[in-house]
């Protein structure tokens, strides 16, 4: 996810989803990963404290701030590149899997957010992002390192 001061998407040359201040979230889902991860996930990156405060600490969450989010798939998160220089994405999630986390990640969102508050791309389209990252703030949150893998609880 980056902290950005904008960001919004495009599929066919149309804006599908755009946030300001908050953060851009870009979803990969793996094969281990279930509503739970997807909802616990979520969670983490609501309460994450990356925002600044008053004296310039990296110090406030997204809710503090009342950012708002946009939520894009990107399955090539899991790339392996180890072997030849064609990334393979055997890593990644099979399609039905990964659309239903997305859009159980995009669910619990607005459930905290509203539906104004959350932005999201198309699933499985062909999309254009843009934004203005803020800092730069580039954080990456893995189900297994956060301990929200199934088999770990």
């Amino acid at each position: 996810m980056q902290r950005v001061e904008s960001a919004s998407v495009e599929v066919a040359g149309s804006v599908v989803g755009s946030c300001g201040r908050g953060l851009l979230v870009l979803l990969g889902v793996g094969p281990g990963d279930d509503r739970r991860v997807a909802e616990r996930l979520w969670h983490k990156v609501r309460a994450l404290r990356i925002f600044a405060d008053e004296e310039g600490k990296t110090n406030r969450s997204l809710v503090d701030v009342g950012g708002g989010v946009l939520v894009v798939s990107q399955f090539t998160l899991y790339a392996d590149a180890r072997r030849g220089n064609r990334p393979s994405f055997t890593g990644a999630a099979a399609p039905d899997l990964a659309e239903e986390l997305y859009e159980r990640f995009c669910e619990v969102a607005v459930g905290d957010l509203g539906a104004g508050g959350v932005g999201r791309g198309v699933f499985g389209a062909d999309m254009r992002v843009s934004l203005v990252n803020d800092g730069p703030f580039t954080v990456m949150l893995d189900s297994e390192e956060l301990g929200f893998s199934p088999a770990i609880g």
